[in-house]
């Protein structure tokens, strides 16, 4: 696929190559990675100014969508992606192949530190969700000041990078100025912009001087760059993001058996499917994490979760109306984001609508049938996530309406969770080609179980 930037992303590339350093605070889904490989890629091979570049990605991200945006374009379908990841001796082995780009899951850091010592080999440095290195007191954090020094250039990526307010900035803004602007401690950085409240002697808290954060705003403009001044950056209405998903080895190996046999024994469950009809019911099941057996469900794996929760969180709060396809999904995210602080909501009546309009819930789950028609969202927020694709054009574009609509304030970004190499895939195909019918999933469902039971499958 050709590349044509906007206006805004030409302009986040020409900063990350001018630049020693720089912070990118982009929302979710405006394309900070296909930028930062562009970049990359004329450091590396036009200027010849790097050559190992590593990225520090939340784990799922480093997985698949590094990888995936390189092949997706055209003018960087010859990087070369090495990703640092899996056992002791995976990384090792992933540390010495050559390669353009190294990706590393951020609880890797510190092992990779240690691993090279006095030797550091990246002479540039990516973060990929900056907003994950706030705190000073982390060990990830730590280690990454320790190289710093040998860093030549240095990317940080956020959309939130100060979600709880201006105290989350002194750590971000130290990796990619050493202290400069925003002072080299943070007792210093507290002592120049917060008062401190004692109580009782027993905790303190801080809260915000006058006019602090206007001034520290206008010390870290020269080397951070916030997308959200749209007076001066031109941004589509919407922007429709595809996410990768990688299955683990166990669901893979799950996955492509019961394609191409239609039948699958887990434990003491058997799944069958008789038809391509409930063969692609039962794989998009599994796409997701779980799928109905005989008399329950049955857990597959938990990757398309992991990357859902680690979306949550580079949202930091941001309102996300989330669509599932099963029921089994809705038990499986209520689960997980229970685990969370966040405020979340089902769509069940007018007074969930309400709560959502209000803003008084950060995640809104919904089923599309259930919200395909006549619903005004649009107040609540302007992130959609689709964790389970549905076969229906109609009811995709019509969920996708309830925030895209007339009345939107903002940007709509709609978010598509897709396991590679998997019906997933060819279920966002058809929506893209607008041809979601049932009709056109069965013949690309049957074209590709022709095309696995011809291949070499290995059990």
């Amino acid at each position: 696929m050709k590349y044509k930037p906007h206006e805004y992303q030409s302009y986040c590339i020409q900063r990350i190559i001018n630049d020693k350093a720089v912070g990118l605070f982009l929302d979710m889904g405006l394309g900070k990675t296909v930028i930062t490989l562009t970049a990359v890629n004329d450091l590396k091979y036009n200027r010849f100014e790097i050559q190992r570049c590593l990225v520090i990605a939340p784990k799922k991200v480093a997985e698949a969508t590094w990888s995936k945006e390189a092949e997706k374009w055209d003018h960087l379908k010859h990087l070369r992606i090495s990703k640092i990841l899996g056992t002791e001796s995976k990384r090792i082995r992933a540390v010495n192949t050559p390669a353009d780009v190294y990706v590393v899951n951020r609880e890797n850091v510190p092992w990779l530190v240690d691993h090279y010592r006095n030797d550091w080999k990246f002479d540039m440095v990516v973060v990929d969700e900056l907003s994950s290195f706030k705190s000073n007191k982390a060990k990830r954090f730590k280690c990454l000041t320790w190289v710093r020094p040998h860093i030549k250039k240095f990317v940080g990526l956020t959309g939130t990078p100060a979600p709880n307010g201006m105290m989350d900035l002194w750590a971000q803004v130290y990796l990619l100025d050493n202290g400069e602007r925003l002072g080299k401690t943070i007792t210093a950085y507290r002592q120049a912009y917060f008062i401190q409240n004692t109580h009782g002697g027993n905790f303190s808290t801080f809260e915000e001087k006058q006019e602090a954060a206007e001034e520290i705003r206008q010390r870290i403009s020269d080397i951070c760059i916030s997308m959200k001044a749209e007076d001066y950056i031109k941004l589509p209405d919407r922007t429709d993001v595809v996410v990768p998903v990688e299955l683990d080895s166990k669901a893979r190996k799950m996955y492509d058996k019961f394609e191409k046999e239609m039948f699958l024994q887990i434990d003491e469950d058997n799944l069958d499917a008789g038809t391509a009809a409930v063969l692609s019911n039962k794989l998009l099941q599994m796409c997701n994490g779980a799928v109905y057996g005989e008399s329950s469900v049955i857990e597959i794996h938990n990757c398309k979760i992991e990357a859902f929760m680690e979306l949550v969180e580079a949202a930091q709060g941001q309102p996300m109306l989330v669509f599932y396809n099963f029921k089994h999904d809705l038990d499986r995210l209520k689960l997980a984001l229970a685990k969370t602080k966040l405020t979340v909501g089902e769509l069940k009546s007018p007074k969930d609508i309400d709560k959502w309009n209000n803003k008084e819930l950060n995640i809104l789950l919904a089923h599309p049938a259930s919200a395909a028609y006549g619903l005004n969202l649009q107040a609540g927020g302007n992130h959609i996530v689709w964790f389970g694709l549905n076969w229906s054009l109609e009811l995709y574009q019509q969920a996708n309406a309830r925030l895209y609509r007339q009345g939107q304030k903002d940007k709509v970004i709609i978010h598509h969770l897709v396991v590679d190499d998997s019906t997933d895939e060819l279920v966002m195909n058809a929506l893209k080609e607008k041809s979601g019918t049932q009709e056109a999933l069965l013949s690309a469902l049957k074209a590709k179980i022709k095309e696995v039971k011809n291949g070499d499958f290995k059990t």
